[in-house]
């Protein structure tokens, strides 16, 4: 059974930084592509980041490039996001997402707040 489980997000002062984690189960990360998409209140879901299976290419959105880093532990079988210089717009609930060939799978999400 598929699993996605994030967690780390929290409040943090602009400027501040945030790691998120993505718990997989049921599949091993290491052999998957994987996403993070973030849902702000009254807006669709967007793609945020990127890594391929081998873990060699990522991909960003405008957004987060050169302030986020996609990365996992395979021996964890866990996903992160390093998010740096957060801003009041970086505020929403943080998907992670793997597609896998039985199928598109979602974590519940954790929010992040980007408050002073």
């Amino acid at each position: 059974q598929v699993q996605l489980v994030e967690s780390g997000g929290g409040l943090v002062q602009p400027g501040g930084s945030l790691r998120l984690s993505c718990a997989a189960s049921g599949f091993n990360v290491s052999d998957w592509s994987m996403r993070w998409y973030r849902q702000a209140p009254g807006t669709e879901r967007e793609f945020i980041a990127f890594i391929s299976s081998s873990g060699g290419t990522t991909h960003y959105a405008s957004s987060a490039k050169d302030r986020f880093t996609i990365s996992r532990d395979n021996a964890k079988n866990t996903l992160f996001l390093q998010m740096n210089k957060l801003k009041s717009e970086d505020a929403a609930v943080y998907y992670c997402n793997a597609l896998l060939r039985s199928g598109n799978y979602w974590g519940k999400g954790t929010l992040v707040t980007v408050s002073s």
